[in-house]
């Protein structure tokens, strides 16, 4: 986990934490890969060997893939943590931040049923909305807020392009929350229009039932907190290279 000590000032205003999933594919029976969350200074960047095998579509877009147990990231081995501890650690994470408001791109319609499917499979549920005060998608919010502007396309990539002049390395969670994050703070929604979009995961349509367990062991574990430590090297390695 990586934090900075520049939101002292930002205690009295409602934390926020953007959140993002990378997964074996688009479909609702897909799984989690890569979870990504950010809150201002503070980032949280964990990795899912999944059950079933990585689309080949989903496999090229985001560059994962799964040999012998073992996943790997544009041909680089990434460590990885159980599906409960990287849940786990992501409600240590909102408790941290105290009760923050979740937010996403297109969240509502994908990546909160899959994170709801997990938690109620771990019986994580109950932890998980009561570390938060709700989830905003900025999808229907961009399109509410933009809808003058006559843009051809709302994806997040369009978006962070017309709005802040910069492209950047989408279908990457940790990359994509970064991104949301600054786009939001251009964005500054009215209180009263995030309430309007603000949702849980109970008052979510088509509200998906919990699949039954499946027994998943990943073969390379490790400790979180060590995990947590190698991750914060590899985004600064991976950093440093970007900027050569």
């Amino acid at each position: 986990m990586q934090t900075s000590a520049s939101d002292g000032g930002e205690k009295s205003q409602q934390s926020l934490v953007f959140f993002d999933l990378e997964t074996t594919g688009l479909g609702q029976s897909c799984e989690i890969v890569q979870l990504a969350a950010v809150s201002g200074g503070h980032s949280l960047n964990l990795y899912v060997i999944p059950r079933c095998r990585m689309q080949r579509g989903a496999a090229k877009v985001t560059g994962f893939r799964v040999h012998r147990q073992r996943l790997y990231l544009h041909r680089q081995l990434v460590l990885t943590n159980s599906l409960r501890e990287v849940l786990v650690s992501f409600i240590a994470f909102l408790q941290m931040l105290g009760c923050p408001l979740v937010i996403g791109h297109n969240i509502r319609r994908f990546d909160c049923r899959l994170l709801a499917r997990a938690l109620d499979e771990l019986d994580l549920r109950a932890d998980f909305e009561s570390a938060v005060s709700g989830c905003v998608d900025t999808l229907p919010l961009a399109r509410e807020m933009l809808k003058e502007l006559g843009l051809q396309s709302f994806r997040q990539e369009n978006l962070v392009r017309e709005l802040l002049g910069m492209n950047y390395k989408a279908h990457d969670a940790l990359e994509d929350v970064r991104a949301l994050q600054a786009l939001y703070g251009v964005l500054q929604p009215t209180p009263d229009l995030i309430s309007k979009h603000m949702f849980t995961l109970d008052t979510m349509e088509n509200k998906l039932s919990a699949k039954s367990k499946v027994p998943c062991e990943p073969a390379v574990q490790r400790p979180l907190w060590e995990h947590f430590r190698q991750t914060v090297k590899v985004t600064e390695s991976n950093e440093e290279e970007a900027a050569r």
